[in-house]
């Protein structure tokens, strides 16, 4: 039977930073094993006359109470002549839980989840988030190893000064710890959650984050700017003219197919896997619209409707270009907060319809009632009207 080494306290194991074996007493061969980052139990048993080392999980997931239970545990069994359960096997599992690496989970757990998200960016902004601010931190740390200050390095620094971001990558944090929970590399409480936990130690993103809204341009510098913009040539006019007219997202109409439009019935039917709520959005397209698309050209071998070079889908830059070069003050996505202020304060349309019109996704039953339909040609009236006043600035 081992020595019983001196007893150490919770304060003393968690100081224990050496590469090594390290007996923290109260229990015979009980100790913590350290290498590099890692750090887990192990309890040195005798089974027949063989020594083994049997894992008891990693630290600090398994605490030293518990730690010590477990190790009491064994020795009851032996003391009962029974043989613990493959303690070889329970050793080196605890070895391959302690080797996964944060990195290696997030990037496993994307791997899971692809299928669920609705297109690459998607993936590719939890990639980028991660590999930005997480990686170089933590990215390489056992993740079972991952505890509240490894978090709080990942997220301090950025909390005020980006605090969006930071709020994406805490709970890009705090999903790939729950998976690595469920997958059983890792045990105990998620140190990345905030409610009771982290909202104890940061300031709400509400109250550090800048509220920074679209720059749009005012209602009534609408027709102005409109008999300016068709004097300018060039695809990224174009589809800026087309975004102010629909009213729709700039990444909607950059991407838009000649395959989505229905000339006859002047009708754009958007995918669901283009919209932002992945749902399928109609357009009703108006005159002004529709004379835009039938005077644009079409590339042979392409069937977007504004291609950019070499037949791929123009940037957001090059619509925002457009804007710059006429030394005006907005961006392409601030005509959808025009569009707004001029529906609700210039025309008589109900909120619901404008809300429709803008693809945007309803919280309330009764709201989302009147959107079962999508209530199309009343929208179509909209939208004409919206035209007719970008054209002449008349009111609706």
């Amino acid at each position: 039977m081992p020595k019983i080494a001196k007893q150490l306290s919770e304060r003393a194991v968690a100081a224990i930073r050496t590469d090594g074996r390290h007996a923290v007493g109260g229990v015979p061969g009980l100790h913590l094993r350290v290498k590099g980052a890692a750090r887990g139990w192990v309890l040195r048993i005798k089974v027949g006359e063989a020594r083994r080392d049997m894992g008891l999980g990693s630290y600090p997931a398994v605490g030293l109470a518990e730690a010590r239970d477990k190790a009491r545990a064994v020795h009851d069994s032996l003391r009962r002549g029974e043989v613990p359960a493959t303690p070889a096997a329970t050793h080196q599992a605890t070895i391959a839980v302690a080797a996964m690496s944060f990195e290696q989970c997030a990037r496993a757990f994307m791997r899971d989840k692809a299928s669920e998200w609705k297109n690459f960016k998607h993936r590719q902004q939890w990639e980028n988030t991660l590999a930005q601010y997480a990686f170089p931190l933590i990215g390489a740390m056992p993740v079972a190893a991952i505890d509240l200050p490894h978090v709080l390095a990942c997220l301090e620094p950025i909390w005020r000064d980006k605090t969006e971001t930071a709020s994406r990558l805490r709970g890009r944090i705090e999903t790939v710890l729950d998976w690595a929970t469920v997958r059983k590399y890792r045990q105990g409480e998620n140190p990345a959650r905030w409610k009771g936990h982290l909202d104890k130690l940061l300031p709400a993103p509400t109250k550090v984050a800048k509220t920074v809204h679209h720059r749009a341009l005012p209602i009534d510098a609408m027709p102005t700017f409109m008999r300016a913009l068709h004097k300018r040539h060039g695809i990224s006019a174009r589809a800026l003219e087309f975004v102010i007219y629909t009213a729709a997202r700039s990444g909607e109409v950059r991407g838009a197919s000649w395959n989505e439009i229905d000339l006859k019935a002047g009708l754009w039917t958007v995918p669901a896997d283009r919209m932002k709520a992945g749902k399928e959005h109609r357009v009703p397209l108006s005159a002004a619209a529709m004379k835009l698309l039938k005077k644009a050209p079409r590339l042979e071998g392409c069937e977007l409707i504004f291609p950019g070079t070499k037949g791929q889908p123009l940037s957001d830059m090059s619509l925002a270009a457009v804007l710059r070069r006429m030394d005006v003050d907005a961006v392409p996505h601030g005509f959808r907060s025009t569009f707004r202020d001029w529906a609700g304060d210039r025309s008589h349309y109900p909120r619901e319809l404008i809300e429709a019109a803008l693809a945007h996704t309803l919280e309330s039953k009764v709201e989302a009632a009147y959107r079962r339909g999508d209530a199309l040609e009343k929208r179509r009236e909209l939208m004409e009207a919206w035209a007719q006043f970008c054209a002449r600035g008349e009111g609706a």
